[in-house]
């Protein structure tokens, strides 16, 4: 027997339930399913009176829509009890596997497919939510998408495959997926340091404030063109902004918008929507990490001023000290400082965070500026054995005082004999960890200094 042969067995309905005329609108559908391009879109079914009964995407069309065809699809529980209904089915070509996802699930939406019930009354499937209640918008994926102050698009057949499709997006348009709380009017936010998206260039940085509320706006209504089907529609309205913002010499503009276009061209080589990998992004949302640092060091009421203070040594030989300061939960760098050790020879952190800390504190107290709410020294108990003395020796009552350690991220307490342990996902701990990190990088930052002048001496 030959493969088509073979193939036109395997398509044979089965149960004596289907009349003759189903039948055969059965094997033409198949027939006809097997003439469709290899290419993305989506495949719609339908039954003997014409009416769509089911509505599905394909990377490949060819290979999606034959599968329901064979013997193989009348075993499998999703589709068993349907497909013998089918005695059509068209198909609408699509550039790409994110179009794709996205015409399925408006066309689930308009038609009401009765074998799509559960996708398109279950709230349960998934959304794409837009924030557009924000000052700077983010896109997230939600099984409980909120009434108010959001824009839905969906439900969509599948978790994964949206995932995906929000991650290729994101290379384009560059929106946040963060759930940070970002006040545009808050120039503090120019202190934030932004997750590993920024760096890689698929996120503007909002949290940075390094795009104005206004242009982050229009990439967002850019996002909302396409996922309304308008893909061409702003094609040729980003071209029109290119051309006019390269005669305006806004050359870096012109760029951009030119990438993205070129980007939009391509999307269908972006990769598989349900193996697609995004890198690994960490972000702290100061609110929440403020909240989550008053319940666990037990604090009556949450920080609001927070310093942390490094020690480190350049080739053995000198050592320096930072100390950050972070104004609720964001970096206040006119508040930082750097210090020379004076007092220490060679390589004695413990003794180094005594005089740093010393020297800070004297002069505060002396000239009766207010003290931190908390104090981070890098290091374990040791470090801050040496830090509480510091204090002691002054006759200084300390703020709150704490230390973390890197290796296994214990929080160690004056008051406690074991550190503490809390959840490495934590907002309480990535508060602390950022402000460990950031005085780490402010030390290495004042060493680089200092090699520089001494390599010109």
């Amino acid at each position: 027997m030959s493969e088509q042969e073979q193939q036109a067995d395997d398509t044979a309905p089965q149960g004596e339930e289907v009349t003759d005329g189903a039948s055969l609108g059965f094997r033409r559908a198949a027939e006809k399913a097997r003439s469709f391009p290899s290419e993305p879109g989506v495949y719609l079914m339908k039954d003997q009176a014409g009416r769509v009964i089911y509505v599905g995407k394909a990377k490949n069309l060819r290979s999606r829509a034959s599968s329901y065809f064979l013997k193989a699809a009348q075993q499998e529980p999703r589709t068993a009890a349907w497909v013998n209904e089918i005695c059509d089915i068209d198909f609408l070509s699509c550039d790409s596997e994110v179009d794709a996802l996205l015409a399925e699930s408006r066309l689930i939406k308009d038609v009401q497919p009765k074998h799509n019930k559960e996708q398109k009354d279950d709230k349960s499937f998934p959304y794409l939510m837009i924030t557009t209640g924000e000052d700077f918008p983010r896109i997230e994926l939600t099984r409980q998408p909120k009434s108010k102050g959001v824009k839905l698009y969906g439900p969509f057949a599948s978790a994964g495959a949206l995932r995906g499709a929000i991650q290729v997006l994101q290379r384009i348009f560059k929106f946040r997926t963060c759930s940070l709380d970002i006040d545009s009017d808050d120039p503090r936010w120019k202190w934030f340091r932004p997750c590993l998206l920024a760096s890689i260039r698929q996120c503007t940085a909002p949290c940075n404030l390094r795009i104005t509320k206004a242009e982050y706006r229009q990439d967002i209504k850019r996002l909302q063109t396409f996922l309304e089907g308008g893909k061409k529609r702003l094609m040729r309205q980003m071209e029109k902004e290119m051309k006019a913002a390269a005669a305006e010499r806004l050359y870096e503009q012109a760029g951009r918008l030119r990438d993205e276009i070129k980007m939009l061209e391509r999307l269908d080589e972006r990769g598989e929507l349900d193996t697609h990998v995004q890198p690994e992004v960490f972000y702290i949302d100061p609110k929440k990490g403020l909240a989550g640092l008053q319940k666990v060091l037990k604090l009556p009421e949450q920080p609001r001023i927070i310093e942390g203070v490094d020690i480190a040594h350049l080739g053995g030989q000198e050592t320096v000290a930072s100390l950050v300061q972070f104004i609720d939960g964001l970096p206040f760098k006119p508040g930082y400082r750097r210090y020379k050790i004076r007092d220490v020879q060679g390589v004695d952190d413990f003794r180094s965070i005594h005089e740093v800390v010393s020297r800070r504190f004297r002069r505060l107290s002396d000239n009766q500026e207010s003290f931190p709410d908390l104090l981070l020294i890098d290091g374990g108990k040791g470090q801050l054995t040496a830090a509480l003395a510091a204090f002691r020796d002054q006759g200084i009552t300390p703020p709150k005082l704490l230390s973390l350690a890197k290796r296994e991220e214990e929080i160690f307490l004056p008051e406690a004999d074991e550190p503490l342990r809390v959840s490495r996902h934590a907002f309480a701990l990535r508060l602390l960890q950022y402000v460990r990190d950031e005085a780490h990088r402010f030390a290495q930052h004042y060493h680089h200094i200092l090699r520089s002048k001494s390599q010109m001496d």
